[in-house]
């Protein structure tokens, strides 16, 4: 599986964006999708998650009330809409696949497969 993330860059504090992450080489509907985060000096973290229907969401507390992943498996397409955006949103986004049984989708250990990271920048 190849993953190709992008839509990043430079927004203004309470500004949008939306990442974008296609995929390539499987069945896109046959995996879950995950987007993760890592800021300089910090740990990678859990952002928001997809099941392979696109039935089930979930996201990380960070996440809640201001980002929405969405997927479009006709397109092999996974999204991160994320709105009123913060400084501590910085970070390099990734996004991810996976297809174990696992119902943890927050652990990035459930993901085979990696997009390379796509910038985003938030400040004043």
């Amino acid at each position: 599986v190849q993953l190709q993330a992008s839509g990043g860059g430079w927004v203004q504090t309470g500004g949008s964006l939306r990442l974008s992450c296609a995929a390539s080489g499987r069945t896109f509907s046959d995996y879950y999708m995950g987007w993760f985060r890592q800021a300089p000096l910090q740990e990678r973290e859990f952002v928001a998650a997809v099941t392979s229907s696109g039935g089930r969401k979930y996201y990380a507390d960070l996440a809640k009330g201001r980002f929405t992943i969405s997927r479009d498996n006709a397109k092999n397409m996974v999204y991160l809409q994320m709105n009123n955006l913060k400084r501590e949103d910085t970070a390099v986004y990734y996004c991810a696949a996976g297809d174990s049984t696992s119902t943890y989708l927050a652990d990035e250990n459930e993901y085979e497969w990696w997009g390379q990271g796509t910038l985003v920048t938030v400040s004043s």
